[in-house]
């Protein structure tokens, strides 16, 4: 525990009642004696947590990036308690709680959230997905100082017009080292990009007499109607293929990307290409479940394919995930918490991001119906008067 004027910081654990092997981990700030604590929204296995350190033991990588996370919390409060000296209020245990968490006058801003996401998240995430989150902070960074004339922005300012001026900037945004962002590039930084369920329609009726280029086909409607990115479906094998307590087929694997377990029952459609490939001899000798192909390859051949679908969105393969998160689940009434399970997502907020996309797609289709509906209603006007 170390000491900082009046203040003392320390992690302290409590079991769970309903698992007994299981604790959750606590911060407790004390300032003159007095206590405030606040949950860290973290478990961990009784035999995993050094009580002497208070940290925990060993090398996995959740044991790693939950020490991060604390010293991370230990700092912050250290500073959250050192800007309450600066402007030298009353400094209570649960003022300093009040200030880290964000929840005092001042409160947390937009970069202070992104450092710690990027900072925490540096230690799970591949370096090719955190390249894609260094360049959204550098945007927002650009974006604030020249279209807003300010270096940061409190979380509590952010509205929607923000959102939306924030777009508008990224579109015409362009690096000394490169091009700016068309609207893929854009929305990599803003939302996820999926297939509707007649675009996917459309390219499951399709059929393709070059093999590979119907390989890849498959491939992409698999990862559509089970969720899995491309290095997940890489990465199958036979072995992956179980029967599950409901007599059902199931994928029991694990997200390459954070090392998440996945179990995924098999929609027919996902079953339906398994079979279809069962008794290919080379899989078979390899143990694998489906043929595979370089990533390039695979985008450039989709980008064909929905070119004869007359699909006029840019298809990747990682779109396949984004469209079973939304056209295959969730606007089917599947609970997003199940989502996010069957995602592997770590955090329910990452699968409520499809959530708001689904959400925003049902307000344009209602709109578009509203003014169809108006386009009719004046037509018959018109020929009411016309008669």
């Amino acid at each position: 525990m170390l000491e900082n004027s009046r203040l003392s910081v320390v992690f302290v654990v409590r079991k769970l009642t309903s698992k007994i092997d299981t604790i959750k981990i606590y911060a407790r700030v004390t300032v003159d004696g007095k206590r405030a604590e606040f949950n860290l929204n973290r478990e961990l296995s009784v035999s995993l947590w050094d009580e002497k350190r208070k940290r925990g033991k060993g090398f996995s990588k959740y044991v790693i990036s939950l020490n991060k996370y604390m010293d991370q919390v230990f700092t912050g409060l250290h500073e959250a308690h050192r800007q309450l000296l600066q402007q030298g209020v009353d400094i209570t245990s649960a003022g300093v709680k009040a200030r880290y968490l964000g929840k005092d006058e001042r409160g947390k801003t937009l970069l202070d959230l992104i450092s710690y996401h990027n900072t925490t998240m540096s230690s799970v995430l591949r370096r090719g997905t955190m390249k894609n989150y260094y360049s959204t902070e550098r945007c927002i960074k650009e974006f604030l100082k020249e279209e807003k004339g300010v270096e940061d922005i409190p979380l509590k300012k952010l509205n929607y017009g923000f959102i939306v001026d924030f777009e508008q900037y990224i579109r015409k945004y362009k690096p000394a080292t490169r091009m700016g962002c068309a609207n893929n590039g854009t929305m990599k930084h803003m939302e996820r990009q999926f297939l509707r369920e007649r675009e996917l329609q459309l390219i499951e009726e399709t059929t393709f007499k070059v093999s590979s280029t119907q390989h890849i086909k498959d491939l992409f409607i698999f990862a559509c109607y089970t969720g899995l990115s491309f290095i997940d479906v890489q990465e199958l094998k036979s072995d992956h293929l179980v029967k599950g307590m409901d007599g059902n087929d199931w994928l029991y694997t694990k997200r390459t990307k954070t090392d998440e377990p996945l179990k995924i029952p098999l929609l027919p459609k996902a079953k339906e290409i398994i079979d279809k490939y069962k008794d290919d001899p080379d899989l078979f000798e390899n143990g694998r479940l489906l043929p595979m192909y370089s990533n390039p390859m695979i985008n450039r051949t989709l980008k064909d394919i929905a070119k004869v679908c007359g699909i006029r969105k840019k298809v990747t393969f990682h779109v396949a995930r984004h469209t079973f998160a939304t056209a295959i689940t969730l606007s089917n009434g599947v609970p997003i918490e199940t989502v996010s399970k069957l995602l592997g997502h770590t955090k329910l907020s990452t699968t409520q991001i499809y959530a708001r996309v689904v959400e925003n797609k049902v307000g344009e289709d209602m709109q578009n119906l509203m003014d169809t509906m108006k386009l009719r209603k004046d037509k018959q006007v018109i020929t009411k008067v016309v008669r």
